[in-house]
This record gives C-alpha cells, sequence and structure tokens, in this order.
C-alpha cells in the first residue's frame, strides 16, 4: 500500500501534467513567439519565480543539463513576461481539465478548500519553486486555481525530490541514469530529453558503477532499487509535510476524491508510459 505522501502525488500529478501533455498546452511557447517547445517549457515552470536566470534555473529543476537551460534562459524574457505565461498557463490548463474531468468546476469546489489549506500551512523554507507558486493560488476561476494548488504541491514535492537527491550523493545524471536503469522514466531518449551529452551520461554511469549501483552493462543491481526506494522514501518524509493542517480521515476523503479526476486524465492517453516525470499507470 502506497504512503498517503506518495499516493497525494500520484493522484495530482496527473492534473498538474495536462500542461505538459495536453497538445494546445504544449504548444504555449510558440503561442507567444517563443523559439522552442523547451524553451516555453522553462520559460512556463520558472514564470512563479520571474526573470530568472539559467544558472539559477537549472538548480532549481535539478536534473536539465545547464547548457539545454542555458539555450533559452534568460532569452525568453526578451519575448514574453513572466506575468503573461503565469496567467497563460493556468487558463490552458484548467481548458484541458474540462475537457478531461466530466464535472471537474463541481469537483474543484470540493478539492480546493482541503488543498489549498495544505498550501498555506506548509513552509516555504528551502522549497523554491513551492514559494514561488504559492502566493499565485488566489485564482477567481475555480479550475484555473485547482490546476494552480495541484502544481504549487506538486512543486513543493519536487523540490523536497531534489533536496532527497543531493542528501543520497547523487548529481543530476547520475539521478537519471539511476532512474532510466530501474525503469521508473524511460531509458530511450531521457539523456537527450534532459540535454547531456554522450560523454556526460558515460561519466555518470561510471561512477554509478564504482559504487555498485550499476552494473557492467547500466543494468540493475542489487543495491539499485533499494537506493531508488530510499530516495523515494526520504521525498515522501518530507513531503508529508504538506498533510500536516487536514486531520487523517479529511485527508483520506481528499485522496478518495482525487482518484477519479487522476485516472480520467490517465484514461485519456495524454501520458506515455513510461514517461519522464516517472508517473506510474496506477495511482
Amino acid at each position: 500500500m502506497e504512503s498517503r505522501p506518495r499516493t497525494l502525488w500520484l493522484r495530482t500529478e496527473p492534473l498538474h501534467a495536462v500542461i505538459y501533455f495536453d497538445e494546445e498546452c504544449r504548444g504555449i511557447g510558440r503561442s507567444v513567439g517563443l523559439k522552442s517547445f523547451w524553451m516555453g517549457y522553462f520559460a512556463t515552470r520558472t514564470a512563479p519565480m520571474g526573470r530568472i536566470g539559467a544558472e539559477a534555473a537549472t538548480a532549481v529543476l535539478g536534473v536539465f543539463a545547464p547548457g539545454m537551460v542555458a539555450r533559452t534562459l534568460p532569452d525568453a524574457w526578451r519575448l514574453v513576461t513572466p506575468e503573461k505565461l503565469i496567467d497563460l498557463r493556468a487558463r490552458l490548463a484548467a481548458r484541458a481539465l474540462r475537457r478531461l474531468v466530466p464535472g471537474v468546476d463541481s469537483l474543484a469546489g470540493r478539492l480546493n478548500p482541503p488543498l489549498a489549506a495544505m498550501v498555506a500551512d506548509a513552509s516555504p523554507l528551502a522549497r523554491p519553486l513551492f514559494a514561488a507558486n504559492r502566493s499565485l493560488c488566489d485564482r477567481t476561476d475555480p479550475v484555473e486555481n485547482l490546476w494552480q494548488l495541484t502544481t504549487t504541491l506538486r512543486e513543493f514535492r519536487g523540490d523536497a525530490h531534489v533536496t532527497a537527491l543531493a542528501d543520497h550523493g547523487l548529481d543530476a545524471p547520475e539521478a537519471l541514469v539511476l532512474a532510466a536503469a530501474t525503469d521508473r522514466v524511460p531509458r530511450e531518449g531521457i539523456r537527450l530529453d534532459r540535454g547531456w551529452t554522450e560523454a556526460e551520461w558515460a561519466d555518470a554511469q561510471e561512477r554509478l558503477r564504482s559504487r555498485g549501483l550499476i552494473d557492467a552493462e547500466s543494468g540493475v543491481t542489487p543495491r539499485s532499487h533499494r537506493e531508488r526506494e530510499l530516495v523515494e522514501d526520504t521525498t515522501d518524509r518530507l513531503a508529508a509535510r504538506l498533510l500536516r493542517p487536514l486531520a487523517e480521515s479529511a485527508v483520506d476523503e481528499l485522496l478518495a476524491a482525487l482518484e477519479l479526476p487522476a485516472r480520467q486524465v490517465l484514461g485519456a492517453q495524454l501520458l506515455p508510459f513510461p514517461n519522464p516525470i516517472g508517473l506510474p499507470r496506477q495511482v
């Protein structure tokens, strides 16, 4: 049985993830004059932090190659303002959720109060993407606000996950190599998808090999799955802070209410499996 913090992620991540996988949402960048999907991705995801530069964005995002980020930021801010992207991403994500989740307006009325309570209670200390998104959870449209709330919660967990990777001594390419070896993310394409060169990838593989975390063929070892689960357990422990303002019964009610919309988004087959965000089929 999954822990409550992990179940919260499994059932909110699909609602957030429409911003990456819905066709209209994927075109956000080009719709405002940005040059590529990835320029749109980096600008849209970091927009709550303002006109952030490449070095800081690379640090908070955790697993992207510095050169990949530097090709898009800060150049994107010459073409579009963060404020415009913040508004546009919420509106398009809400449009996608209304297509995918019947009755989502009514559902938002039930989900938003407990989600908002978690966001308001959680500390922003050492959680930069969460802190940047936290002040945006006041949108008047209930479905836009539902998307913003789930996004803010996922960025809290994302900040925790980056902390967990660092705590376990994994740098960005090492974390991806290990995730691919244990089938959490696609083995084919994840290197290019996150911008690492063949040489950087090979160096990361060698470092993991020397620690017994992958074998000579870059496959799993007895330690591989254990190490990945330790990282996830650390992430769960840090993310459990989100549940503090709700009684256990209220948490269980919230998780139950999130199950159907999460399944409806996944059932629309927007997301491939495996996928780069590591989301499994089961919620």
